[in-house]
């Protein structure tokens, strides 16, 4: 079992050399779309998970992703020359689905953001419902009942120390 931080380290050196060897061992120009976004790699350093996006649509998503599977022993072969390790992690490839989550969150924030307006377009001309003071004052009914005086304070407790006297 490696060091978790030797991991992170090396799987930040995985994303450098397999973006890299993308750009320069790879001979196909749809290699260019491809961008690796991050790489982890398990505590005993034996299987990387690669993460990359690609411009364009699903047909070149697809695309992408049979490029990175017919390169996937060249990618491998260049990050176990670059690394100075015992063992050369396995390669796995993962289109990243950060870029459509954002998308989608910056959509239903864009949504939010016109309800919003739409509530305070409709409440600029609103008025209150009902009276123009809803809450109840202090009138002569509620002035008679703080000053009643209750007739259950007090009497039970002293009923029953007269009597035990």
């Amino acid at each position: 079992m490696a060091d978790p931080a030797r991991a992170a380290r090396l799987a930040r050196r995985i994303q450098v050399i397999v973006a890299e060897a993308l750009r320069s061992r790879v001979k196909d120009d749809r290699a260019e779309l491809i961008t690796v976004t991050d790489a982890r790699v398990t505590n005993d350093l034996q299987h990387a998970t690669v993460y990359y996006t690609v411009m364009g649509d699903e047909s070149a998503r697809s695309e992408a992703d049979a490029l990175l599977e017919r390169s996937r022993g060249v990618l491998r072969h260049e990050v176990g020359r670059q690394l100075t390790i015992r063992l050369t992690p396995t390669l796995d490839f993962v289109a990243d689905e950060i870029p459509e989550n954002a998308a989608h969150l910056e959509d239903l924030l864009r949504r939010a953001r016109e309800q919003d307006a739409e509530v305070a377009a409709l409440r600029e001309g609103a008025s209150p419902a009902g009276e123009g003071d809803p809450y109840r004052s202090h009138g002569e009914a509620d002035v008679e009942a703080e000053t009643a005086p209750d007739a259950g304070t007090g009497s039970e407790a002293d009923a029953v120390s007269d009597g035990d006297r």
